[in-house]
C-alpha cells in the first residue's frame, strides 16, 4: 500500500473511532493534532477525563496486535506531544492514553469493522 493510501486509510479509521466516541458521549477536542514532536490522533474528553486516542488500524492481526506497534518510543513521543498540547490547550480534566485497535479486512470497504478500546493503555 502506497503512502497516500495508508495515510487515507488511517484517517478512515479514526474517523470511525471519533463518530463511535461521539456515540458513547464523548467530546472530540483535536483530531490529527500536531507538533514538532508528532500526531495525536483524537483527543477527547468526558466526565473528567481528557483521553489521548492513539488509533491503530490493521487489515488483520497475523502479524501482531495492532496495539502492538504503540512501542515505548512510540509512546514517549506521544508523552510529549500531549505534554505540549495540554501547555497550549491548559485543561483541568484528567489526562490518559487509550489505544484503539480497528480491524478493517477490506480497507475502506469493510461492512462492519471491528474497534477494541485499551483504555489507560500507558
Amino acid at each position: 500500500m502506497s503512502g497516500p493510501q495508508s495515510r487515507l486509510l488511517g484517517r478512515w479509521g479514526e474517523a470511525l473511532v471519533a463518530d463511535d466516541l461521539r456515540r458513547k458521549g464523548w467530546t472530540i477536542q483535536a483530531a490529527g493534532w500536531t507538533c514538532r514532536f508528532g500526531e495525536l490522533d483524537l483527543v477527547a474528553s468526558r466526565r473528567g477525563v481528557l483521553a489521548f486516542v492513539e488509533v491503530k488500524l490493521r487489515r488483520s492481526s497475523r502479524f501482531a496486535a495492532p496495539r502492538e506497534f504503540v512501542d515505548r518510543g512510540k509512546q514517549e513521543r506521544l508523552r510529549l506531544t500531549a505534554e505540549l498540547y495540554l501547555a497550549e490547550h491548559p485543561t483541568d480534566l484528567q489526562p490518559r492514553f487509550d489505544v484503539v485497535e480497528v480491524y478493517a479486512p477490506q480497507g475502506t470497504d469493510t461492512p462492519h469493522p471491528v474497534l477494541r478500546y485499551f483504555e489507560n493503555a500507558f
